[in-house]
């Protein structure tokens, strides 16, 4: 069976969305190259069925990892279950795991939206909008369920990396981890990890929250031949992946550092009434160098 896509284009780019998969990014390109500006996903990556394998996809009603197999919510537990097959903790929420409804499809321009029952019921919906090389991904979600419940919403973009990729995202603080990827201490950023001008992403493995972004982030792509200006709404952290010996990395817009329902104060989580939402934002803004 073959899974369809929906493309938008503008004077400069095509983006490649996949519904059904998460609500998904499979591709953002230059349309007169076809140089990926996120990592590429061919078609033996969007068969997988995995999300995890595309350009980018969207975490709703959490981000990253959780323990303890659920969270306290006013009125009582909320129970959660590993839903992924590399991961034993639950992870990134579950939009990215259902298919998404199609609601509005013009040539620069997709709204989808979600309607679930999982973990809770809520619902989200994704806007993307391209325009003079800027992708706008609009990213909210409308709690449902009679009872109350904490809420956190992030993107996750793939990347390409080269030897020369630069990375400025300027934040103060950083959580660093233990074994199991949840966060343990707040601490000062280590030097190779200060991304308050660019710098080339560090050799070593990173899979950390940032903490007090101001929103902004400049991706450059000498290799490539561009770079990407970025700006994040109601986020005020990210989550920086970089695998060791791979050619992509992740920088994550999130609302909330890992395990935020576990630390003291519950960072960056809105508790949402029935009806009541909480919405964030992510712009990516193509130049060629």
């Amino acid at each position: 069976m073959t899974l369809a896509t929906l493309e938008l284009e503008d004077e400069l780019t095509r983006l490649t969305l996949a519904p059904e998969l998460g609500g998904s990014i499979v591709n953002w390109t230059v349309r007169d190259t076809g140089q990926p500006l996120l990592r590429h996903a061919d078609a033996h990556a969007l068969n997988t069925g995995l999300p995890g394998k595309l350009g980018c996809f969207p975490l709703v009603p959490w981000s990253n990892r959780i323990a303890e197999g659920g969270f306290d919510c006013p009125d009582g537990w909320q129970s959660l279950t590993p839903n992924s097959l590399t991961d034993p903790l639950p992870i990134h929420g579950s939009a990215w795991q259902q298919p998404w409804q199609v609601i509005v499809h013009t040539p620069n321009e997709a709204v989808l939206q979600l309607d679930s029952s999982t973990p809770f019921a809520y619902h989200a919906r994704q806007r993307f909008h391209l325009g003079e090389g800027k992708l706008s991904i609009e990213l909210s979600v409308t709690h449902l369920a009679e009872r109350a419940a904490w809420h956190g919403l992030g993107l996750h973009p793939y990347l390409p990396r080269t030897a020369n990729t630069r990375l400025q995202a300027p934040a103060h603080q950083v959580w660093f981890c233990d074994a199991t990827k949840l966060p343990t201490q707040l601490g000062e950023l280590p030097a190779e990890w200060d991304f308050q001008h660019p710098r080339a992403l560090p050799e070593t493995l990173v899979d950390n929250g940032f903490c007090e972004w101001d929103g902004h982030c400049l991706i450059q792509q000498p290799d490539l031949g561009y770079e990407l200006q970025c700006q994040a709404s109601g986020s005020d952290y990210y989550l920086l992946y970089c695998p060791v010996g791979l050619d992509f990395f992740c920088i994550e817009p999130v609302s909330h550092p890992v395990n935020a329902h576990h630390l003291p104060g519950r960072p960056g989580l809105r508790l949402l009434e029935q009806g009541q939402s909480t919405d964030l934002g992510f712009t990516l803004h193509y130049r060629a160098l």
